[in-house]
């Protein structure tokens, strides 16, 4: 039986400003959570009252894949769980696998650009805003293609074994990944 893969991503109701500050992410509200399960083949979107069944699919599955997601995702879910999310679940955080090697953080959009020639569609901050307009669904859309950027890019690093990503010179480098798609 293959393993179910999770890719996984979330975004906020409130912002860092709005809550007091980036110690405070298990006040930010979920808004809409989205996951790519690997074994069903399909997309699944999360509101706010469904946030106990999107644990539920993370802590079910045999790795969770995301962008920054252990340290933000998992700490804005923390809110809905009696349990520590990040300790119920077995994680590949794409972010915190780039930083070890690179030394410094980097951003999705700039993988995605380099490696995949295609980048991200909006930001959290964007997200924020349709939420006070009401805009769920496109919420829902930016944060699925959210998802599909990040299991694209897992899938390129994992098929060459290594992802492209532009430098904050604007300058094309490559880093070299150990990512396995099973």
């Amino acid at each position: 039986m293959a393993r179910n893969i999770v890719y996984f991503d979330l975004e906020t109701q409130r912002s860092a400003g709005d809550v007091g500050g980036w110690d405070k992410k298990d006040r930010m509200g979920l808004s809409i959570g989205v996951t790519y399960s690997t074994a069903a083949g399909a997309y699944r979107i999360y509101g706010e009252s469904d946030a106990s069944a999107l644990i539920d699919e993370l802590t079910a599955a045999d790795l969770v894949i995301g962008f920054n997601h252990i340290s933000f995702d998992y700490a804005v879910l923390q809110a809905y769980s009696m349990w520590n999310i990040a300790e119920q679940v077995s994680s590949l955080d794409l972010l915190v696998d780039l930083e070890s090697k690179l030394g410094h953080r980097i951003k999705l959009d700039d993988i995605a650009t380099a490696s995949l020639g295609t980048g991200k569609t909006a930001d959290g901050l964007d997200a924020i805003r349709w939420w006070r307009e009401g805009k769920i669904l496109q919420i829902a859309e930016y944060c699925c293609f959210d998802v599909k950027v990040t299991k694209m890019v897992h899938e390129f690093g994992a098929q060459n074994g290594y992802v492209l990503y532009k430098d904050r010179f604007g300058q094309q480098r490559s880093v070299d990944v150990a990512w396995s798609l099973d």
